[in-house]
Parts: structure tokens; sequence; C-alpha cells
């Protein structure tokens, strides 16, 4: 098996704490943010960063779909980490200051791949997909904290 990884980046015109802020906002945010790759959102503990669990499903395309439920966890400042109870996958959001009034978000998903030749075609394939829905995702976050 091995490890796939798909990571995406966005300079948005907002200060990195209001990014952050909203990002962790799984309450009211995040699921305006989220795109139509993602569906059956629910908050089921907490929803403000550092132990919230939160399922969605996602479907990377027509025959992939991911059931996910994420424990979040807050290591350092600037940073979520959303560990997906029923798979490998971790994903890592990161918000710096990038100048004034700027910030830069950073997405970046690992997880165990298949084997064989599903898993080239996996390792090939899964990141440029996952960094499709992501960029799309950071888009609509920095639509939501420019307004």
């Amino acid at each position: 098996m091995a490890q796939v990884e798909a990571t995406t980046e966005r300079i948005i015109a907002a200060d990195a704490e209001a990014v952050f802020d909203a990002l962790a906002d799984y309450k009211e945010v995040r699921g305006k943010v989220l795109t139509g790759h993602f569906s059956e959102y629910e908050v089921r503990e907490g929803g403000d960063g550092e132990g919230t669990l939160v399922h969605w499903k996602l479907q990377a395309t027509s025959k992939r779909v991911r059931d996910c439920l994420l424990e979040v966890t807050e290591p350092t400042d600037g940073q979520l980490i959303e560990k997906d109870r029923n798979s490998s996958m971790v994903t890592t959001w990161t918000v710096t200051p990038a100048g004034e009034g700027k910030s830069k978000a950073v997405v970046s998903t690992v997880w165990n791949g298949a084997g064989g030749i599903g898993g080239f075609f996996e390792k090939t394939f899964a990141p440029k997909g996952l960094g499709r829905i992501y960029d799309e995702l950071l888009r609509n976050l920095a639509a939501e904290v420019e307004k």
C-alpha cells in the first residue's frame, strides 16, 4: 500500500485569524462552503474546531463515495487536523498570514492507497481529483470570508 497525498493552496484576501475561524466553524460556515461532492453533512459533537466530530460523504467520482467520520484537533495555532475514523485518511488545514490583510490556506490529505494496479490508478488520478474538489472548496471559503 502506497501513501497517496493531495495538496491544494489559495491566497485569500482576509486575515489569517478570520479565515481560520471560518474554517473551524463546522456549525455555520463549513457546511456552506462544501462543494457538491459532499453530502449528508452533520456535526455530531462540538462544532468549533478542537473536539468536533463531523460526518459527511465525499463523492470523488461517479463510482467512488467515501463515508467520513472526522475527529477534529488543533495541534498548533492556525492548523486543523481531521482524522477519519472510517479509514486512514487525514486532512490537515493550515492557515498562515500572507501579507497585510491576506492569508494562505493550505489543505493536504493523505491516506493509505490500494495495492496493485488499482493502487497505481488511485495514486495517479485521485490527487488531481481531490485537488480540484479542494480548490473549489477554498474558492467558496474565500468568497465567504472576503464579503
